[in-house]
């Protein structure tokens, strides 16, 4: 019977394999970039790489299918969506997560990537699930709105993060500019130790709740997590698809009521030179151990990952060999087809 260390021990799995150079060339490897360790893309990562090694061939592993035989996933942290769409397109990783304006943006050469070579790469198994855009400030800031950002200490993420780069839509909606504020670009992790040391008064970090970041913050320190509403935020989900209103509920993060804030897909998306036999093999073994592997815990957005929104927000194709199993499952609506 596995126990809810399954997520761990996949991890210490790829990285003993990774470190013995012989069967480490045998294996398949298949890098799926994530995202900083404390946000949301990292753990779900992580437990979807489990989910689809299978580096020794095994026929029985448990109580959850057995992986894709003779690959070796691995989850790797990285800067986010624009780091991740940069790694495919070099090949340094196989697939990896974005927002899906992010990747749209990529692959259209439009929006944060215009002017540049339209990355064609970029396709996707699967649209995952909705992360909620949180600004979190600390209590004693005075920041009440986004407004109240001009002269404070903030953070806008890291460069090569999708945080930064639709931070920066929100802020222009606002009339908010960087030059007003002390801003500094750092990731999540980093932004909690200043905030609990008094170096920073508001980070932004996109991420789907609980965001870990924001978890840890709030357990230790005064903060208060502010909306994202009114006329600003309706032009900006007006103007780009891609953005939609959300709420983070009552509960979510210790003594922090209803959040009213802004949303974007998350997307796993993939190189579109990976074979399409291997794509169909992933895909798939993706969904069957998806539905056993929740029972183990891991973190709670693996709960929101399903089927019925597996097009959610999509905004690239799909892979040819991931619509090979949506066709095959009778799940591929004619919106995609037309992709």
């Amino acid at each position: 019977m596995r126990s809810k260390s399954v997520i761990g021990a996949g991890i210490f799995l790829a990285v003993t394999f990774m470190m013995t150079g012989a069967l480490a060339v045998e294996s398949n490897i298949f890098r799926i970039g994530t995202g900083g360790i404390s946000g949301t893309y990292y753990p779900v990562g992580q437990a979807i790489a489990t989910m689809i090694s299978n580096p020794l061939d095994k026929k029985e592993c448990g109580d959850i299918p057995c992986g894709v035989s003779g690959l070796l996933a691995v989850g790797q942290a990285s800067n986010g969506s624009v780091a991740n769409i940069a790694g495919i397109q070099s090949g340094q990783i196989e697939s990896g997560f974005s927002q899906s304006d992010i990747a749209h943006w990529a692959r259209t050469g439009t929006g944060f990537y215009n002017g540049e070579v339209p990355n064609t790469n970029i396709m996707a198994f699967a649209s995952l699930y909705t992360e909620s855009i949180h600004l979190a400030v600390r209590q004693d800031s005075g920041i009440k709105s986004i407004y109240d950002l001009v002269g404070k200490r903030v953070s806008l993420d890291d460069p090569g993060s999708g945080t930064l780069v639709d931070t920066r839509i929100i802020l222009n909606a606002y009339g908010v500019s960087e030059a007003d504020m002390d801003v500094q670009y750092v990731k999540a992790s980093e932004a909690i130790k200043k905030m609990k040391a008094d170096q920073l008064d508001a980070f932004f970090v996109i991420a789907g709740f609980p965001s870990k970041a924001i978890t840890d913050l709030s357990n230790d320190t005064q903060i208060s997590l502010i909306d994202i509403d009114g006329d600003a935020a309706s032009r900006i989900t007006r103007d780009n698809e891609f953005f939609s209103e959300q709420i983070i509920p009552a509960g979510t993060y210790q003594n922090i009521d209803d959040v009213q804030t802004l949303g974007v897909g998350a997307l796993w998306v993939v190189n579109k030179n990976v074979s399409t036999e291997r794509a169909y093999k992933i895909t798939r073994k993706f969904w069957e151990s998806l539905p056993d592997f929740k029972k183990f815990g891991g973190h709670p957005k693996l709960s929101k990952i399903s089927l019925e929104t597996a097009f959610q927000s999509m905004s690239v194709p799909l892979h040819p060999g991931a619509r090979k199993y949506y066709e095959e499952t009778g799940l591929l609506n004619e919106k995609i087809l037309r992709n």
